[in-house]
């Protein structure tokens, strides 16, 4: 199966969730928060995930003096669903049910998980109608 040229690698995920947790970043602030250890051997490889990760959409930057603050263009919610979407595609014929459902047996949903999976049916419930 050939990927999607517009997937997020395993390692370009890890800088999105850097930025989508502490919003707008340096090359330098996303390299200490990866590889606090190691910021100056790893930052390269930080600007080169950046830079692939700004060709697919999924981030933009802005310059800031002599440094670029880099931003997520692409909500954690939507990369998510997309990814979901994609897996229910190629597993479930494009049905999200028995992802919902395999979900919902094999994990142990807490009561206020419970609350927001039933509000989220009731909703979708009531929109069906109108």
């Amino acid at each position: 199966m050939v990927k999607n040229s517009r997937d997020v690698t395993e390692a370009e995920l890890n800088v999105l969730q850097v930025l989508w947790h502490q919003g707008p970043s340096t090359i330098r602030a996303i390299a200490e928060v990866l590889e606090p250890e190691r910021v100056d051997a790893y930052y390269s490889t930080v600007k080169k995930l950046l830079e692939r990760l700004e060709a697919k959409g999924f981030v933009q930057r802005e310059a800031a003096g002599i440094a670029f603050i880099y931003e997520a263009s692409v909500a954690r919610d939507a990369l998510v669903g997309r990814r979901l979407q994609e897996v229910a595609e190629t597993l479930c014929e494009g049905s999200l049910t028995p992802l919902l459902t395999q979900l919902a047996q094999h994990h142990d949903l807490s009561k206020k998980q419970q609350k927001v999976l039933m509000d989220l049916i009731d909703d979708l419930a009531q929109q069906e109608k109108h």
